[in-house]
C-alpha cells in the first residue's frame, strides 16, 4: 500500500487531494519515498540472502532440532515477505500507481500482514522456549521435541493465516481521484464505491477501530510485553547466578538487541497506525498531522521491512564465534567444489558440527 492507503478509498483522497494543503503530494513525498526505496532495496537483498542461508542450512544441512525448527519458520515467513518486496519497491518507485492487477494487491497486502503475525508470534515462542529452557531445564529437556516444535509453529501459522485473512478480503485497487491515471492498491473495509452515504461512512469506521486496534494490540503490545517479559525473567535468572552472570555479558547485550531493534522496528509502524486512525476520525482536518504522516509513513513502512532482514542476524548470526565458523564452512565447501572425484551425496560433518554447537551457543 501506498503512504496513506491503509484504511479506504476515501482516506487515501482525504489524504492525497485534500485542497487546503496546497501541496502536490508527489513533491512531499520525494525524499520519504526516496529514503523508504533505498530501505527496501537493503530489506530485499539481505533479507532474500540472509533468510535464504538460514533456510538452506537449517532445512537441509542441520539435525533437526527444536531451535531448528523455530529458526527455519522464522527464516520462511521473512523470506517470503522479502521475496514480496520488488512489488512494493515498484509501487514506490512509481508514484505510488500499483501496475499488477488486483489479486496481486491482495495477495501482496495479505503476504505483508501475514508476515508480521507469523514473524512476531514465532519470535515470541523463541523467546517462551528460551525462558523455559532457563527456569525449569531439566522440564525442558523432557518434554521438548521435535514434533511438539513442528505442532507449535503449525499453530503459529495457523494463527498468523486467520489474522491476516480479511485482507485478502478487504483490499482492492482503483483509480485515485488525484490522477485518473494512478492506480492504488488500498484497504476498503466496506467495500462499497460510494463514500457519500453516512451509513457508508459509519461503517468504514466501524470496521477500521477493531482492525487496528486487533492489529495493535495483537501483532505488538501483547507479543512484545511477552518477549520483554521472558527476557527480563532470563536476565534476572542469570544474574542470580555469579558464575553464570560473569560470563553472560555477551549475552545481555544480544537480548538488549533484539528488544531494542523489535521496538525500534515495529513500535513507529503501530503507532503511526494509531495516529492515521485519529486523522482520518477528524476528517482530515488537522494539517500539523497530515504533513507528519505524510512524511513518515513511508519511512516507518522501510523500517517494518528491514526487520526481516535483521532477524538472521540477531537470531541466528550472532552466535559464539560465527564469523570464524562461516569462513572455514565456505572453504571446506570450496575445496569439496574444486575437488575432482566420483559425484556422490555431499554431507560435510564439520559443518553439521560447528552449526549445531552454534545454535547451542545461542541458547540463552
Amino acid at each position: 500500500m501506498d503512504p496513506m492507503t491503509n484504511s479506504s478509498h476515501t482516506n487515501y483522497d482525504c489524504v492525497m487531494n485534500y485542497s487546503s494543503f496546497n501541496n502536490d503530494p508527489t513533491e512531499v513525498l520525494r525524499w520519504p519515498r526516496t529514503l523508504s526505496l533505498i530501505l527496501y532495496s537493503l530489506a530485499f537483498v539481505l533479507g532474500v540472502l540472509g533468510n535464504g542461508v538460514v533456510i538452506w542450512v537449517t532445512g537441509f544441512k542441520m539435525k533437526k532440532t527444536v531451535n531448528t525448527v523455530w529458526f527455519l519458520n522464522l527464516a520462511v515467513a521473512d523470506f517470503v515477505f522479502t521475496a514480496f518486496l520488488p512489488l512494493r519497491l515498484t509501487y514506490a518507485a512509481m508514484n505510488y500507481h500499483w501496475p499488477f492487477g488486483n489479486f496481486m494487491c491482495r495477495l501482496n497486502n495479505t503476504i505483508v500482514t501475514l508476515n508480521m503475525f507469523a514473524s512476531i508470534y514465532i519470535l515470541v515462542v523463541i523467546s517462551v522456549d528460551r525462558c523455559v529452557s532457563v527456569v525449569w531445564p531439566v522440564w525442558s529437556q523432557t518434554h521438548k521435541n521435535v514434533q511438539k516444535a513442528f505442532y507449535a509453529s503449525l499453530c503459529v501459522w495457523a494463527l498468523a493465516i486467520s489474522l491476516s485473512a480479511p485482507y485478502f478480503v478487504f483490499s482492492d485497487t482503483d483509480s485515485s481521484n488525484y490522477s485518473n491515471d494512478t492506480i492504488i492498491c488500498y484497504t476498503d473495509f466496506v467495500l462499497s464505491d460510494d463514500y457519500s452515504i453516512p451509513s457508508v461512512k459509519q461503517l468504514q469506521l466501524f470496521r477500521n477501530l477493531p482492525m487496528t486496534m486487533t492489529r495493535f494490540v495483537l501483532n505488538f503490545v501483547i507479543p512484545f510485553t511477552v518477549i520483554v517479559s521472558c527476557y527480563a525473567v532470563i536476565i534476572h535468572r542469570l544474574r542470580r547466578n555469579r558464575t553464570l552472570a560473569s560470563k553472560s555479558n555477551r549475552t545481555f547485550k544480544i537480548i538488549a538487541a533484539i528488544i531494542i531493534t523489535l521496538f525500534i522496528c515495529w513500535a513507529p509502524w503501530h503507532i503511526t497506525g494509531l495516529m492515521m486512525f485519529v486523522f482520518h476520525m477528524t476528517n482530515c482536518r488537522n494539517k500539523a498531522l497530515y504533513h507528519m504522516l505524510v512524511i513518515i509513513y513511508p519511512i516507518v513502512r522501510g523500517l517494518v521491512c528491514l526487520n526481516s532482514c535483521i532477524n538472521p542476524l540477531l537470531y541466528v548470526f550472532m552466535g559464539q564465534d560465527f564469523k570464524d565458523k562461516v569462513r572455514k564452512s565456505i572453504l571446506k565447501v570450496l575445496e569439496n567444489a574444486f575437488q575432482e572425484e566420483e559425484p556422490h551425496s555431499y554431507t560435510n560433518p564439520e559443518v553439521t558440527v560447528q552449526i549445531n554447537k552454534f545454535f547451542s551457543n545461542t541458547e540463552v
